[in-house]
């Protein structure tokens, strides 16, 4: 096993890295997926790439919008990704928004048909919101175009407005008999955070200043009694001994300790690069232990604080997006600290998942196996799964490497 990244090592997997997307993700979507009688894409799709239902999720149309525009900023400048951003960019911002009562809520769907037909709006959350802000702020990179920047800063203000006007967001439980707070918002926060600083430099300080907001609350979430990342406290940070409280999402801390260690790549030396590291290095080193099977190999979904049995049925499922952040942590991780064994668990775990998640046949990704890595569904895209977590994966995979070709010495 590669313990090191030579200049060959890192060209190697850098091409490699272009071609998953370019060879094995993209094909299976473009142009195939692109609705073209009523705007945006249809993503539910089987194995073999057939529509299996055509209802469209609203944040896998802003996660692929922020592909494409990146991919065409950073990757190669190639017209098709820039259109198909473009439509799919339209169709969400034409249709995703709730515009009942006035638009005065300014709230996303979750589900449309379609025809673009609000179907459920997920009143507790704001993902489909902060996907959003990626999608828009992407686009405003790659197309030149101010418009779009503006519809992104409006997202950003109604998740804003939402997150800190008391009982605007309606609460999963009670709050007068359980108030608890969630690892999930600020997470996803940082990276909207930083895609909007890409796209709006001119107010670099302003992000990194709410950023560094974002990554304090998650220190919260830090448990050095347990060596463990929570999901969810109670409202004073306190581990809530119940199900939920217990519940760990190891694909949730690891993307959240990448993030933190990207923000640490771009900071220059110093105390927060330094504090930076030492926190994303932790969450990464805590949520390994506890996520990794040593059996099968692979990241379980859920582990439970004290060990005890998890509460949800696919709690030992390996499921794709895991071990693509998986991957990310351990790079990054390897990428800040120099530590060999941080790129021995990378190699381990992106080999792990191109073994059992690639299809050579028809292209893409399995998303769903039982923990024996054993295919549970062929399915390639429904509401939760779609063209975002593997070639986010393999993007940041190529940019690292990128970096570390053009580092001196």
């Amino acid at each position: 096993m590669i313990d090191t990244m030579n200049a060959a090592a890192a060209q190697a997997l850098g091409d490699h890295a272009r071609r998953q997307i370019t060879d094995q993700i993209l094909p299976f979507w473009l142009p195939h997926s692109i609705d073209r009688t009523h705007g945006g894409f249809l993503f539910c799709r089987d194995e073999d790439g057939t529509v299996i239902d055509t209802d469209k999720p609203v944040w896998i149309h802003g996660r692929f919008v922020w592909l494409l525009s990146v991919l065409y900023c950073e990757m190669q400048q190639n017209p098709q990704w820039l259109e198909a951003a473009r439509q799919g960019l339209d169709f969400l911002n034409t249709f995703g928004v709730d515009r009942r009562d006035g638009n005065r809520e300014g709230r996303f769907f979750f589900r449309l048909d379609q025809r673009g037909r609000g179907l459920i709006k997920r009143k507790r959350y704001l993902f489909s919101e902060c996907f959003a802000v990626a999608a828009n702020a992407a686009f405003s990179r790659a197309s030149g175009e101010e418009r779009y920047l503006a519809e992104a800063l409006r997202c950003l203000a109604t998740i804003e407005r939402y997150r800190t006007t008391p009982g605007l967001l309606e609460p999963k439980v009670d709050p007068q008999v359980r108030p608890v707070k969630g690892l999930a918002l600020p997470m996803i926060m940082v990276w909207v955070l930083q895609e909007l600083r890409l796209a709006d430099p001119r107010n670099a300080p302003d992000y990194t200043r709410r950023i560094d907001r974002e990554i304090d609350e998650i220190q919260g979430f830090l448990s050095f009694e347990h060596c463990a990342v929570l999901e969810i406290l109670g409202a004073k940070g306190e581990i809530l001994d119940h199900f939920e409280g217990r519940t760990l999402n190891p694909g949730h801390a690891l993307e959240a300790a990448w993030f933190i260690l990207r923000e640490a790549s771009l900071t220059a030396p110093g105390p927060r690069r330094d504090a930076l590291i030492r926190q994303g290095l932790t969450m990464a080193e805590w949520m390994w232990q506890r996520g990794w099977d040593d059996e099968y190999g692979g990241f379980f979904y859920f582990r439970d604080l004290f060990g005890r049995s998890a509460t949800e049925y696919w709690h030992d499922m390996k499921f794709w997006w895991p071990q693509n952040e998986a991957a990310l942590a351990a790079l990054y991780a390897w990428k800040l600290s120099g530590e060999p064994r941080w790129y021995e668990r990378f190699a381990r775990v992106l080999s792990w998942q191109e073994e059992h998640f690639i299809d050579p046949l028809h292209g893409e990704w399995y998303g769903y196996l039982h923990r024996d890595g054993s295919i549970s569904s062929r399915i390639k895209g429904n509401m939760f799964k779609g063209p975002f977590h593997i070639p986010r994966m393999y993007h940041a995979i190529a940019t690292v490497t990128g970096d570390h070709l053009r580092e001196p010495g």
